[in-house]
This record gives structure tokens, C-alpha cells and sequence, in this order.
């Protein structure tokens, strides 16, 4: 079996689960943030949750989360950094799906005031980061590097969906300001940059969940060619 995919390999994943198997993108995007919430549910948590949110679709899975912690009863808040009109379909579904059930979600659009940001990580208990996802591969840009800083210097506890925001998850090396997250809960495999030893730096302990993809393809992706034929014949 492999235990890892890279980019361009989880990219082709999603693309053939939608295109060949006829899951659509955003019963994908559930399973996700549903399999991201149920690994936090499942750790102790005492307080509020924030719930740190881009305008991709790693920000449409913390979306979903935010609504699974909800379901359980837990002190749930949204901060989403982007313009509503910039999110993808999916996520712009579940964005609003969020606001009609009253969580409380703020949009900060405008230039970001460090000084607020902190004070509301103040009164978390963890912190779910869902900022930027895998598609990333230059430095970060404002203002997410001063997000991420802002973040791990609040010494909450971090929960990261997919990957920790400024990491490369082909490399595990930081591509600037990088979430330093106690858990990640990445989809279908490891990332191939987490196979790097000093990724656990930024990732912590990581939890393989399920998308809710057929097996069929999961095996094709994870278990090589050779293995495949040999059972086929």
C-alpha cells in the first residue's frame, strides 16, 4: 500500500470521484469537514471554538465543521477572511447554510486589525484552522501571514483541515508563516510532505479521514499497479 498522495495526485482523486463516480463536490466537502469535526469532538474540549475560515475550498470544509461542532452542542464561532462573493459554489452553499441557522460567523473583509483578531482567539478554547489548504505553493500573502501569526502566538490549542496553512504538502517545509497545529486531519492519505520528518513540527499528531470516495478508487490511488493486477488475475 502507499500512505501518501501529493497534490496533483489528490487534485486527479477528487476530480475522478466527481467526474467518474458521480460524487458531487460538495458530498465530498461534507465528509470532510464532518470526519474533521468528529476527530476534534473526539479530544477534550472545554471552551469556544474558532473556527478560522479562507475563501477556498479549505475554508468551505471549516465551514462544515463549524455546523458538525455545532450539532454537538459546542460553543462554535466563524471567522471567514474574504469577500462572500469570492467563495466557490460549494462553500458559498455552506456558508449560507450557517448564517440561516444563526452560528455566528464575522466577516473580515476589511484591513485586518491584529488587535481584534486577538482578543477573540482569547476567549477560545481551540483553534480550527481551515485558512488555505493544499493548493498552496508560493509564500504567504497578507493577510494570512499575519493571521498565522496571530494564531500560534495565542497559545490556544489548533486543529488543522488538511494541512497547517503555510505549509507545502509536497516539501512539509513552510512556506512563510506556517500554523503550528497540535492535530491535522488531512483526507483519503498523508500528504507526501508529511513523510518528511520535520513536518510534525507544524502538524502534530495526524488523523487519515475518510471523504466518502468509493473504494474502488481509493485502492486504485493507494495500492500500486503490480498489487492491483496481481488480485485481478
Amino acid at each position: 500500500m502507499r500512505d501518501s498522495l501529493t497534490r496533483s495526485e489528490i487534485r486527479e482523486f477528487d476530480r475522478r470521484a466527481v467526474q467518474q463516480y458521480g460524487v458531487p463536490r460538495i458530498v465530498l466537502m461534507e465528509n470532510a469537514g464532518r470526519g474533521a469535526a468528529e476527530v476534534l469532538a473526539a479530544i477534550r474540549v472545554n471552551g469556544r471554538i474558532i473556527v478560522c475560515c479562507g475563501k477556498g475550498n479549505n475554508g468551505g470544509d471549516g465551514f462544515v465543521v463549524a455546523r458538525h461542532l455545532d450539532l454537538r452542542n459546542l460553543d462554535v464561532r466563524v471567522a471567514y477572511f474574504g469577500r462572500t462573493d469570492e467563495l466557490p459554489s460549494d462553500a458559498k452553499i455552506n456558508y449560507e447554510i450557517l448564517t440561516r441557522s444563526h452560528i455566528p460567523v464575522s466577516v473580515l473583509d476589511g484591513p485586518f486589525s491584529a488587535g481584534v483578531f486577538r482578543k477573540a482567539l482569547s476567549k477560545a478554547d481551540w483553534v480550527v484552522d481551515a485558512l488555505l489548504g493544499t493548493g498552496l505553493t508560493g509564500p504567504v500573502r497578507p493577510p494570512f501571514d499575519q493571521v498565522i501569526e496571530c494564531i500560534n502566538g495565542s497559545g490556544r490549542k489548533i486543529l488543522a483541515v488538511d494541512v497547517p496553512s503555510g505549509l507545502d504538502c509536497n516539501t512539509g517545509q513552510p512556506l512563510g508563516p506556517t500554523i503550528r497545529a497540535a492535530h491535522t486531519v488531512t483526507f483519503v492519505a498523508l500528504k507526501r510532505g508529511y513523510l518528511n520528518p520535520q513536518s510534525a513540527e507544524w502538524t502534530g499528531q495526524v488523523h487519515v479521514a475518510s471523504i466518502g470516495a468509493p473504494r474502488v478508487l481509493v485502492r486504485e490511488f493507494l495500492m500500486p499497479k503490480a498489487s492491483l493486477q496481481g488480485k485481478e488475475q
